[in-house]
């Protein structure tokens, strides 16, 4: 095997490392959900919180992780109890994480789960309001009411977590701009520490993918835009900085973990559905509680979607996930991580985003996004994948 030199082998050895805990229970499925999720039982979460403890004995724990992440499904539906069972595995492998974030539901939201969740050590928690008007509410299939969203905020906020982050949807059906700015100028007087806004996607499999399908819904792209727009420019003039198209901070509480998993650090996920990224290669877990204990119960982890990564796949991530952030990348700083991208193809498509007002390039060599940009980072996306499987020309093939 042939041996890192001291220079790589410290960096490895201080890169972060993220630790993500898949908890797939929901009581109900919203109908914009496209995430695994299954109907919690007494037997399943047993069986659940034995097969994470078990996973997390399969993993070659490359040094301690540093940010901890549980998503879901609904972790919160979990007891105290469980929760506690659930942030002992954690502890063993994350003792001093620089973050620990929990999504909650508000209406699994109770002092009992918050006390826990302190006690464990979490320090982040990101509550799914979505919005605050009853009617769009309904119209989302989300199980909770206004009055719970508000209740779970200020019970978060009296036990004292580090940062409180909101959730918040837009281009909901038949929700108009206007009553946008009422949700986020809410949101925004709640004075939490950080806003996620989310744009409503058609996923496959959802009740709304059917009913889109169906012609009972349609999708205005116009709107959506001007959605994107108010959204930015209210939540900026308040004080959150836009860190990335869908996530805004006040100072110091941006979400190490997603920051880390959008610079393509490593991961380790644990949990059924659950993806990681570490030693080499990226997969995922069977999006099933039964195949997912069948895998482990033979010592096998992250078994679907294995991907090699290769110096191509993580320059093309590091492109895509990078330039949603508003920082942007360092082209010759990417380039000397992996030379053996096709990085001719990369600088065409830089020159022509930049030509076309989509994107700015410094004398440091940091390609960062425009406001036009932002506002079709997910076409600018497509084009960098489609770039970097184009032909690979003689010269950058090695």
């Amino acid at each position: 095997m042939l041996e890192l030199a001291p220079a790589q082998a410290k960096a490895r050895r201080t890169a972060a490392l993220g630790l993500y805990v898949h908890v797939p229970f929901c009581a109900t499925t919203c109908d914009f959900c496209a995430f695994y999720q299954t109907t919690p039982t007494a037997e399943g979460v047993r069986r659940f919180l034995n097969g994470v403890a078990r996973e997390a004995e399969l993993v070659a724990w490359p040094r301690p992780a540093d940010t901890v992440f549980w998503g879901g499904g609904t972790p919160g539906l979990l007891s105290p109890r469980a929760l506690g069972e659930l942030g002992a595995v954690v502890r063993r492998r994350a003792p001093a994480p620089r973050e620990w974030s929990v999504e909650l539901a508000p209406a699994s939201v109770t002092p009992q789960r918050l006390a826990v969740l302190k006690e464990i050590g979490v320090t982040r928690i990101s509550l799914g309001v979505q919005s605050l008007q009853p009617a769009l509410l309904t119209a989302l299939g989300r199980r909770h009411t206004r009055h719970q969203a508000l209740q779970a905020y200020e019970r978060v906020r009296a036990a004292g977590f580090a940062s409180v982050n909101l959730d918040l949807m837009f281009a909901l059906p038949g929700q108009t701009v206007a009553e946008w700015c009422e949700d986020l100028n809410e949101a925004i007087g709640l004075a939490p520490d950080h806003i996620s806004t989310y744009c409503l996607t058609f996923e496959e499999d959802t009740a709304l993918f059917v009913k889109l399908s169906q012609g009972k819904l349609r999708r205005d792209v116009a709107q959506e835009a001007a959605f994107y727009s108010e959204g930015w420019a209210r939540l900026e003039a308040a004080g959150f900085r836009q860190y990335e198209v869908s996530n805004f901070a006040r100072p110091g509480h941006e979400c190490r973990h997603n920051v880390n998993t959008w610079h393509m650090a490593e991961w380790v996920g644990l949990g059924p559905a659950a993806a990681s990224q570490s030693a080499g290669w990226r997969g995922r877990n069977p999006a099933d509680l039964d195949r997912w204990l069948a895998d482990l119960a033979v010592g096998r982890r992250a078994t679907e979607e294995r991907v090699e990564l290769t110096p191509r796949v993580l320059a093309e991530d590091s492109l895509v996930f990078g330039l949603r952030m508003n920082d942007g990348v360092n082209l010759p700083r990417l380039r000397a991580r992996h030379p053996s991208a096709p990085w001719g193809a990369v600088e065409q498509l830089a020159r022509r985003l930049v030509a076309e007002g989509l994107a700015e390039r410094d004398r440091r060599g940091n390609l960062r996004l425009t406001l036009r940009g932002r506002l079709v980072a997910d076409a600018v996306g497509v084009e960098i994948m489609t770039a970097m499987h184009g032909p690979v020309p003689a010269h950058e093939s090695n």
